[in-house]
């Protein structure tokens, strides 16, 4: 994680935590000639413009009394959407049960994209259940290999 990101963590999890809201990502990223620092939030039964907006404002008025970014970017606070990332423990945890997509760092069984029900997670292993056809079977990835994990739409 960056300085950045690193920075901005610490100054909205107060007002997350105020508003009873759960930080899911912080990015800071360049894209063409802007900056963009965007922050997802969520809560158990899904977050709402006006959440979006009093977050964005008063952290926009911390952003402005610190003035930590040297250049100009655009701030950008939203919900992590239908296809989540899941990065921390308890967002697998929350994700039992769930339509997942993973992607490995290597090749497992041949494979290094699976998307399936996640089964069981224990910190150290994902047990998905994957349906290829009519056949349905069950891999284990350990974490490690995991490089990215979101939740995914099922068709």
């Amino acid at each position: 994680m960056s300085k950045v990101t690193d920075m901005i963590e610490e100054l909205v999890t107060p007002i997350l935590d105020e508003m009873q809201l759960e930080l899911v990502e912080v990015e800071f990223v360049k894209e063409g000639k802007n900056w963009f620092l965007r922050v997802f939030i969520d809560k158990d039964n899904g977050i709402d413009i006006e959440d979006c907006g009093i977050v964005s404002e008063r952290l926009s008025e911390k952003l402005d009394a610190l003035d930590p970014i040297p250049h100009n970017y655009f701030l950008e606070v939203s919900s992590p959407g239908a296809e989540r990332p899941l990065k921390k423990e308890k967002d697998f945890e929350k994700a039992i049960g769930k339509y997942i997509n993973v992607k490995t760092y290597e090749p497992i069984d041949g494979e290094k994209t699976f998307e399936g029900t996640l089964r069981e997670y224990n910190g150290d292993t994902l047990t998905m259940e994957i349906r290829i056809k009519t056949r349905t079977r069950t891999v284990v990835l350990p974490m490690d290999k995991v490089a990215i994990a979101r939740l995914a739409v099922s068709f």
